[in-house]
């Protein structure tokens, strides 16, 4: 049996009981593994098609076009093949991931301009692609909603008086990024240890996440079922608790722990594209852990959402 529970969360915009038993299933499975696979979510499946269309067009580029948006890691335009190796956030030294990936993020700048050139800088859009920026923009909007809807569910599950991320979450950080993991074709065999993204955990609140399946696809880790294949189903998405979030929840929750696998041999020109939006909370956001019996460990100190993200941004970056 799957240690990721999948969900129909048209059941908390439902109300009463049957929100209440939502809940309750949310709880157990977050604690199994940090993960969930949610329907009923409203989001149209054609939109996420349609981004992902667009984000083909952009990778199908030549290098030294997308050469022109070319961003470090964190930064918002495109972030090239070996730029980052995400197991390094777990102290395991990987080579470069698999992938390549444009990145965008919230645009809401604050006017402290050390603030705002780590977290609200400008997103820049492919003139070659004019179209991705309004599809983008729109998916982000629904993601946003989701992601909203997803704390207020977890501030339930956990039978909290209110939701404290309606303040914690009013002007947020996020990263939306659009990962391109290609063919074995196009990347050559896999190093020994390569992944498409290596084994690591998220850095935000909640991930909300739009793959497609493949052979060289999601896994994750549970202390149940050690590493296991995510499930997929048309039209649903899969969510993840980062590392804010579990420290938040006085480790009640485990920052669910994943990987990508690296192309596969029965299947070498495998190609698929992600969309990743990656949830935060405000960059001041003072976040204090919730004590037992809601946590599970005592005496945590409050931390400062920006500065809890950043050193582990720094950590995955490849040089």
């Amino acid at each position: 049996m799957s240690a990721i529970a999948t969900v129909d969360i048209s059941r908390w915009y439902a109300g009463g009981a049957e929100a209440d038993a939502l809940a309750v299933d949310v709880d157990e499975g977050l604690q199994r593994a940090g993960f969930i696979v949610i329907t009923g979510h409203g989001v149209d499946p054609d939109l996420a098609a349609r981004v992902r269309s667009a984000s083909r067009e952009f990778f199908a580029l030549p290098d030294e076009v997308k050469q022109r948006y070319s961003v470090p890691v964190g930064g918002h335009g495109w972030i090239g093949p070996g730029a980052e190796a995400n197991a390094y956030a777990e102290g395991t030294e990987t080579p470069p991931d698999l992938k390549e990936s444009f990145s965008l993020g919230a645009e809401t700048a604050t006017g402290d301009p050390d603030v705002d050139r780590i977290w609200f800088a400008p997103n820049v859009w492919p003139t070659e692609v004019s179209h991705l920026q309004g599809l983008v923009e729109e998916y982000t909007a629904e993601m946003r909603r989701v992601s909203d809807d997803l704390l207020a569910l977890f501030a339930h599950a956990l039978k909290l008086p209110q939701n404290p991320f309606v303040d914690l979450a009013s002007r947020p950080t996020w990263t939306m990024n659009i990962n391109h993991y290609p063919p074995m074709t196009v990347v050559g065999e896999p190093e020994p240890g390569q992944f498409r993204i290596g084994p690591h955990t998220d850095f935000g609140t909640v991930t909300v996440l739009d793959r497609e399946p493949g052979a060289g696809g999601l896994q994750v880790y549970s202390e149940q079922n050690g590493w296991e294949d995510a499930p997929w189903q048309p039209g649903a998405l899969t969510v993840n608790i980062g590392d804010l979030l579990e420290y938040w929840s006085g480790q009640r929750w485990p920052s669910g722990r994943h990987r990508v696998l690296p192309p596969q041999p029965e299947a070498p020109e495998e190609d698929l594209v992600s969309l990743i939006y990656f949830y935060e909370a405000n960059h001041d956001a003072l976040v204090h852990p919730l004590a037992p019996p809601i946590g599970r460990v005592e005496g945590l100190a409050p931390v400062v959402s920006a500065d809890f993200i950043k050193e582990r941004l720094d950590a995955i970056t490849v040089g």
